[in-house]
């Protein structure tokens, strides 16, 4: 049975679908301003597993993650560029689908924009001022009254008299309390601006989320995910809002991944410590590296990101791949070998989507994929089986997406192709014909040649059937 870690319990629990068989999911996405930085796509690729998943174990799967298209920093982006703002953020949301696509991330279910849902979010804003959760400030702003909601705070577990106590409020600030927070800007000159019945203006982020989760997903729904950044103040404002508008539960499971690290400090824009997406790939030797990095450590826990995890992930992920090469294709087995394997795995993910385990089943599959290729051709058909349980198993976890060969034939990280493929399928071809022609002199000259080249001939009782890149 599947487990998860719940941020608003503190407790792993039973996975207990609403509605039998089904499961809801919603995740806050990216705040289109900038390029995906290594923090967002651990975010993606996190609950990309997570859908992986559910969807493996049989559950029926809506997964909605949004897109933020209107806020402060587009807004002052766009105008810094000299850009309409629909414009500047369509050109981010392009990059960040060439991202995910790098990186395997499948799109979801849903994928709203804050601006496509704005009947929404002034519905849902004139719910709260109707239920006495929200006011309309002398500033014009409409603000959500905090101390409307007892139970803020249930998932931060931050206590609102300490927090009040800390907060700063300028002097003549239109707020009845330091912690309200707005749910609808009034338009400042010059300021994009769509009507509302409490003048021009556009929406706070907290309500943009809040509208269209309930939006898709109804009052209730399963699992609500995000990145830890987001626990405080940004979902515990978003229960504060729909459950004050709604009446319902929300969310029942909410999902926080951790922070991606550079030296043991979080990376963030803020601390100019972060990398894009498109800064490292080029960097590797394939972008499934990067997605092996980011699930060889638990989802919830932080991960280190430098030179030397990225070399072992291009390590382990070859050792995965090396499992693979020269097997036929073959349909996954039904034993009772298999289902143990299956049951392992399936073991590892039930265990809070426990990555890092299941990769060391696969790792363990990789061994008797390798062990079988050892005891020779009487033995290959259950190398080749175990194989493509191997790659049913990885796709779960969005690896090994790759032909083996394919993998072999890339260059090293850092690397560029110092000859192509047809001219190394060409050099092959040639000295097979040396050697055919007993001009050895000739065949060891070309093996030497590619060598100098970067590539390394197997020769194989059948010729040379496989080469690879150093």
């Amino acid at each position: 049975m599947l487990k998860i870690h719940n941020s608003l319990t503190g407790n792993v629990e039973p996975l207990s679908p609403l509605s039998a068989g089904k499961v809801r999911m919603y995740v806050c996405g990216i705040t289109v301003y900038d390029y995906c930085h290594i923090g967002h796509a651990r975010m993606l690729v996190v609950f990309d597993v997570v859908q992986r998943y559910l969807r493996h174990i049989g559950l029926d799967v809506t997964y909605v993650r949004n897109i933020t298209d209107i806020d402060d920093k587009i807004i002052r982006r766009a105008a810094e560029q000299g850009v309409p703002i629909g414009e500047f953020t369509e050109s981010f949301i392009r990059a960040m689908d060439e991202d995910c696509a790098l990186l395997g991330v499948m799109r979801p279910d849903h994928e709203p924009r804050a601006t496509a849902h704005l009947p929404q979010i002034i519905e849902m804003t004139q719910r709260l001022i109707a239920n006495g959760h929200a006011y309309v400030a002398s500033d014009g702003d409409v603000m959500y009254s905090v101390s409307s909601f007892p139970a803020y705070g249930q998932l931060s577990g931050k206590n609102p008299q300490d927090l009040r106590a800390g907060a700063r409020v300028d002097v003549g600030a239109a707020k009845r309390d330091p912690l309200d927070f707005v749910l609808w800007k009034r338009a400042k000159p010059g300021e994009p601006a769509w009507p509302s019945p409490w003048g021009e203006g556009r929406p706070g982020w907290h309500i943009e989320c809040s509208a269209m989760s309930t939006a898709l997903l109804g009052d209730d729904f399963d699992i609500h995910g995000g990145g830890m950044d987001l626990k405080f103040p940004h979902h515990e404002n978003e229960i504060a809002q729909s459950c004050g508008a709604t009446g319902a539960g929300f969310a029942r499971v909410w999902m926080h991944n951790g922070f991606v690290n550079v030296d043991s400090e979080k990376m963030s824009k803020s601390l100019g410590n972060f990398f894009t997406v498109r800064e490292v790939l080029p960097k590797l030797r394939h972008p499934e590296v990067l997605r092996f990095f980011l699930v060889s450590s638990h989802y919830r826990g932080p991960i280190n990101y430098s030179l030397e995890t990225l070399q072992q992930a291009d390590a382990t992920l070859g050792g995965l791949y090396t499992a693979l090469r020269g097997l036929p294709d073959a349909p996954a087995p039904a034993d009772a070998q298999a289902a143990n394997w299956r049951a392992d795995f399936q073991a590892a993910m039930d265990e809070d989507f426990n990555t890092p385990r299941a990769l060391a089943v696969l790792q363990g599959l990789a061994r008797a994929v390798n062990e079988a290729k050892a005891r020779g051709a009487a033995a290959q058909e259950e190398a080749a089986a175990l194989g493509a349980l191997l790659r049913e198993l990885a796709a779960v976890l969005g690896l090994l997406r790759l032909p083996a060969e394919q993998w072999f034939r890339l260059p090293a990280p850092g690397q560029s192709a110092q000859i192509s493929e047809a001219a190394i399928e060409a050099c092959i071809a040639a000295r097979l014909a040396a050697r055919k022609a007993r001009d050895f002199a000739e065949a060891d000259r070309l093996r030497q040649e590619l060598a100098q080249q970067g590539v390394i001939l197997e020769d194989r009782p059948g010729g040379t059937t496989l080469w690879r890149r150093q």
